[in-house]
């Protein structure tokens, strides 16, 4: 019986840690999408400039090193829960 209240506090810290990041994310990427496909004033040419390409890589390299930071907090976050839930395991564990 207590492991089966261990793991539906566990899945629902995650359900809910899990829906958090993602909405983040997701509105995050979406603002970002958004920005960079907004339509040109000018359309006199229609090859791209070079700057474009630049800025392209540029703001790849920033959603990489952004994503990369959100992973290592996500696994901060979880080790934590991990941690807690571990001792909530073994408290109940005790009482038996």
């Amino acid at each position: 019986m207590g492991n089966r209240e261990g793991f539906t506090g566990g899945f629902l810290a995650g359900a809910v840690l899990g829906g958090i990041v993602g909405g983040v994310l997701g509105s995050l990427l979406t603002a970002r999408r958004n920005n960079e496909f907004e339509p040109e004033k000018d359309q006199s040419s229609l090859q791209p400039e070079r700057g474009v390409k630049l800025t392209t890589e540029a703001s790849i390299e920033d959603a990489r090193l952004s994503l990369e930071e959100k992973i290592s907090q996500l696994n901060l976050v979880i080790d934590d829960v991990r941690q807690q839930l571990g001792e909530v395991n073994s408290s109940s564990l005790e009482k038996e």
